[in-house]
């Protein structure tokens, strides 16, 4: 799914009403409906609603919003600004429709304090994506009343005060939602850990923009959707035998850490590489062999890797647990000066990069690196905050040719062509240790099966993110652990086979 910028969604709106055609009111009605249907289906649990409207594109949607709930059999009361603001063409003439109905009562925002909130949902419906400049006054001192309440609030199109493309002011205020019911495609600012805390739970609503400009309008930024990782997604052959589907290397593991080298083993075999090696310190010898029989262990020295050997046709992940000994890092660059196929890199391997800026250079290009924000910023220099840190992300992908894995709450698969994919699964529960060596082994696997890069990096951070969904529905995001996604991964491959091969 592509992300458009406030200035492009302007346009798919224009075209959209030219080519149909469609009026901009009835366009503005067509994201009402779908707005308001979604909350009959998932708010049936309360009967009453105040909307908050404001007087351009946005208050019209609440207007109408307004309107639809009172015919669905709920009570609602709007608040407006009596005082000064002038309605634009499209809300006024909502707001008319809406003074038809004598059972929904219209407040002034100056009536807010006198108001009983008890057992109602907010609906903010005062400014959208077209917010270009701060916020009046008035609206502030509405939006920092509302934040105070613990009701359950629900934002139409994007929380009112928040930009679309890009980070607010320290100072902005912004409407604290739990629910965003969005119109067609995500916003950027949903996806970063600054802005996004701000639009709760986003629900995309498909309101039929004009698909050919859609299709035709470019962009640097998507979602990886359902449909992407379809066209992804290679199932498995009937008359394959395990040749078919590589050999994966985890290189990982010293004194005290070899969960990590079984994680991510783990993680490799449980996405399906045909043989999976380890290459470990000899004291993993019994932890791996009696965690990962599957695996076949390749014998490094007594308590830290200092040698990694070429083998034929073998993808390598490297990383997890490996440690930042001064010889395990002369026996890493001497590989990578030597090695010439993509490969994973991740954790420690990344922290021993980092040492010299020179170290860079001589990862094999369409290699995937996988580093947090604190690995990112060893390696690539401090950022101001993650939409800055995501700039520096596309160039620097694009001057060393590999794909940074920019791990997140929304993890960004950054390629060399300055392109950007956001992952939206997943959750909180993945904020534990081991979550990233999962991450590699899926990585490696999917590299040593043929998938080419890119597409290894955005189905890998997509099946993690979904194993770990799957996890949170069964443990809870507190409870669940790294294995209980490893354990999910087969789940997911399931349901992936179940959608790839439909027949009818």
């Amino acid at each position: 799914m592509k992300i458009f910028t406030t200035d492009a969604i302007k346009k798919a709106d224009a075209v959209t009403i030219e080519k149909e055609p469609i009026s901009s009111v009835n366009l503005i009605e067509r994201a009402a409906e779908s707005s308001a249907y979604w909350i009959y289906l998932n708010c049936k649990n309360y009967t009453r609603f105040t909307i908050f409207c404001g007087p351009g594109k946005n208050g019209s949607e609440g207007f109408a919003i307004a309107r639809m709930l009172y015919l669905k059999g709920f009570d609602v009361d709007v608040f407006i600004d009596k005082s000064k603001s002038k309605l634009s063409d499209d809300a006024l003439l909502n707001f008319k429709r809406l003074q038809d109905f004598s059972g929904i009562t219209i407040y002034d925002f100056v009536e807010i304090d006198q108001y009983n909130f008890e057992k109602t949902v907010l609906v903010d419906a005062l400014f959208g994506v077209g917010l270009s400049q701060n916020l009046e006054v008035i609206y502030k001192d509405v939006i920092q009343k509302l934040n105070l309440k613990k009701n359950p609030k629900i934002s139409i199109d994007i929380p009112s005060g928040l930009f679309a493309n890009h980070l607010n002011e320290e100072n902005d205020i912004i409407f604290k939602t739990d629910y965003t019911l969005t119109f067609q495609f995500w916003k950027k600012s949903f996806l970063h850990p600054e802005t996004g805390i701000y639009s709760g739970e986003v629900v995309v609503l498909d309101i039929k923009l004009n698909q050919e400009f859609i299709d035709k309008t470019e962009t640097f930024d998507f979602v990886i959707d359902d449909d992407l990782i379809l066209k992804i997604f290679k199932p498995r052959e009937n008359f394959a035998h395990k040749g078919i589907y590589g050999k994966a290397i985890i290189v990982g593991g010293s004194y005290g850490k070899m969960g990590a080298a079984v994680l991510a083993t783990k993680s490799a075999m449980r996405t399906g590489s045909g043989l999976t090696f380890v290459l470990a310190p000899n004291c993993g010898y019994t932890v791996l062999q009696t965690t990962c029989p599957e695996a076949i262990f390749i014998e490094g020295c007594e308590k830290k890797i200092i040698q990694i050997e070429e083998q034929e046709n073998a993808v390598y992940g490297i990383g997890p647990g490996l440690g930042t000994e001064k010889e395990t890092e002369k026996g890493l660059f001497k590989f990578l000066k030597n090695h010439q196929k993509p490969l994973v890199l991740d954790a420690d391997a990344l922290n021993m990069i980092s040492k010299d800026e020179s170290y860079l250079k001589i990862i094999p290009k369409h290699s995937i690196i996988t580093p947090h924000p604190k690995e990112f910023e060893r390696l690539f220099g401090k950022t101001e905050n993650s939409f800055e840190r995501l700039d520096l992300a596309k160039r620097k992908a694009k001057e060393l040719e590999i794909i940074i894995v920019l791990k997140d709450h929304y993890t960004q698969v950054v390629t060399s062509e300055g392109l950007a994919f956001y992952n939206v699964t997943g959750n909180s529960g993945l904020a534990k240790g081991g979550s990233g060596d999962i991450l590699t082994g899926i990585l490696t696997s999917l590299l040593a099966q043929q998938y080419p890069s890119l597409e290894a990096a955005l189905l890998g951070v997509w099946l993690h993110g979904k194993a770990a969904d799957f996890a949170f529905e069964k443990y809870s995001r507190e409870a669940m652990q790294p294995t209980d996604v490893i354990n999910e991964i087969g789940n997911v491959f399931l349901s992936l086979n179940k959608k790839a091969t439909t027949k009818l």
